[in-house]
């Protein structure tokens, strides 16, 4: 369970993220919904420490992940792993490499440096890659691939630290209707087939009512809806997206497509 204690984020005179209380069980798929500025990405860095919050607890089974340092640092960022819009590979490198790097915090950094993974590694990065369609690509480097390739690439690596958490902040901002649904189905198969909670920052309420089983909705920092998608009223919509909302609310959500199977990954 993870739990949001009046999370607060201050920049100068302003709250980016206003005493946000959230309680969200393992496996969930939730959307972070709202506006451009509404602090969803300060709030999901705040989960992985990479912003530090100015007041309030985050707890996660037990532990007060606040109070984090050094190694224990490390050792939740490795079970919270980040996805990025940017991506974040290294593009002179191979596909395999950049998922392997997803193993960094379990492996010596001299073996990490020559490259030197157990087989055991590397055969569970080739697996994930596999579920994802990409298995063919693992020798091609990463600035060869498309947008929509990378971003599962970068999915696949988070899936490599096998954490708890995947937070993906706005994953699929720059990237065409066809990739979009390619990176969405990833992360729910990560959520539904591999029990990882998946937080993911959204502008799309389509998108958001067809992949999240609760959505979170921010405005000015603050928390003003949490529910399912067609909890979602007009009032609140209209908070959470201003002239857009008569629009946004007019569309029906889309069924994601059905996973594919895919074979099982190694242990």
């Amino acid at each position: 369970m993870l739990l949001l204690e009046d999370l607060t984020r201050t920049y100068g005179a302003r709250n980016a993220v206003d005493r946000v209380r959230l309680s969200i069980p393992q496996g969930s798929f939730v959307g972070v919904i709202g506006r451009s500025g509404a602090g969803k990405s300060t709030l999901l860095r705040m989960l992985n420490r990479l912003a530090e919050p100015s007041a309030g607890r985050i707890m996660f089974d037990g532990v007060d992940v606040t109070a984090l340092k050094g190694a224990d640092l490390r050792r939740w960022r490795a079970r919270c792993a980040m996805v990025f819009q940017q991506f974040n590979l290294v593009g002179r490198l191979d596909v395999l490499t950049n998922v392997m790097m997803g193993r960094l915090s379990r492996v010596p950094s001299h073996r990490a440096l020559l490259k030197l993974w157990s087989a055991q590694d590397r055969a569970k990065a080739l697996a994930i890659l596999e579920g994802f369609g990409m298995a063919q690509l693992a020798g091609q480097t990463a600035d060869q691939l498309s947008g929509g390739q990378q971003q599962r690439v970068a999915i696949a690596r988070a899936m490599m630290q096998e954490p708890d958490i995947i937070l993906a902040d706005e994953p699929v901002a720059s990237l065409d209707p066809r990739n979009t649904k390619l990176v969405m189905d990833a992360l729910a198969d990560a959520n539904r087939r591999h029990g990882i909670t998946v937080l993911c920052n959204l502008h799309s309420l389509d998108l958001a009512r067809a992949y999240c089983d609760r959505l979170v909705g921010l405005a000015d920092g603050r928390v003003v809806f949490e529910g399912g998608a067609f909890d979602l009223t007009e009032d609140v919509a209209q908070r959470l997206y201003g002239l857009e909302a008569g629009e946004v609310m007019d569309r029906q959500p889309a069924a994601p497509r059905p996973l594919v199977e895919a074979r099982a990954l190694v242990a």
